[in-house]
């Protein structure tokens, strides 16, 4: 691999995308460091179906949040409810919701604007429900000589509530699976595709994989989209699958160190990000940029 390839990924990655901007400056004076970036997300924000942990409840206007695409966009959410430094842990009652997602391109977003090479990754956590990987979403982030996991989610009352023996600013390669680390898996017959998927939806299948792939590869051109947006290839629970060849190659391109040909791979019109996506959540078409 050409150093000079790897220095402008590493390059790329350090500079922030369209999901990824910051508002104002006040991402650049949050900390450098993954925990403390960890500790404010976590003082911000509380993950939708985990609000009745910290004693609050969310209904369909609190999780809006959810559905913002752009950082800028949720840092105005949390700034509308306190005008407090964003270091400032706000009481449960005054956190905003979000989720896997939100929490890793806010920690993604925070560290690009320290000039530090980081990247949102999707795919399967496999320390939530035993013998399952659930859907899920980390921030990779360059320590200097390796790419790091961080899972900004994690907080000490999550750490209480599953099977975490691991430092979450350093996550095992084999305790989360990145799209096309589990499409691969699958497609070899190390893991059954019903070993994917989402508990609390009771939902899992290949369909599922090659979803968090193209969720992935999007990631990996700095294109952060939602845990729901769909868009081309992207089977249904009850879609044939039929797309096995390009879903390998572009697994196999994301799993390249150097990404070499995924930038190319993703102009396939199956694969590429359209300007207007599905937002499967809501049930309807929205603009990538509008929110």
């Amino acid at each position: 691999m050409a150093r000079g390839r790897v220095l402008g990924m590493r390059d790329f990655f350090a500079t922030a995308g369209p999901m990824t901007g910051d508002l104002d400056g006040v991402l650049a004076g949050l900390p450098a460091d993954v925990a403390g970036l960890a500790a404010v997300g976590h003082g911000l924000m509380i993950h939708e179906h985990m609000a009745g942990v910290y004693g609050v409840s969310y209904d369909e206007a609190d999780r809006e949040t959810v559905h913002l695409r752009p950082i800028p966009r949720l840092l105005e959410r949390v700034l509308a409810v306190s005008s407090a430094p964003l270091t400032t842990s706000r009481p449960p009652e005054q956190r905003v919701a979000g989720n896997c997602r939100q929490f890793t391109v806010l920690m993604v977003a925070a560290l690009r604007a320290s000039g530090v090479p980081a990247r949102a990754r999707c795919g399967f956590g496999g320390y939530f429900t035993p013998g399952f990987y659930e859907d899920h979403w980390v921030c990779e982030y360059w320590t200097g000589d390796r790419w790091r996991l961080a899972d900004p989610q994690i907080d000490e009352k999550q750490l209480g509530m599953f099977p975490i023996d691991f430092d979450v600013t350093d996550v095992p390669r084999d305790a989360f699976l990145t799209g096309g680390d589990a499409w691969q898996r699958y497609r070899r017959g190390e893991l059954p595709e019903d070993a994917f998927g989402l508990s609390v939806t009771k939902e899992s299948g290949a369909w599922w994989i090659a979803g968090n792939l193209m969720r992935d590869a999007a990631a990996l051109q700095k294109i952060e989209l939602l845990p729901w947006d769909t868009w081309g290839a992207m089977p249904g629970p009850d879609d044939p699958m039929t797309d096995e060849a390009l879903f390998d190659s572009l697994a196999e391109a994301t799993l390249d160190p150097s990404l070499t040909g995924l930038s190319e791979l993703m102009e396939d019109p199956k694969l590429r990000v359209p300007a207007v996506v599905r937002n499967a959540v809501r049930d309807r078409e929205e603009v990538v940029l509008a929110c």
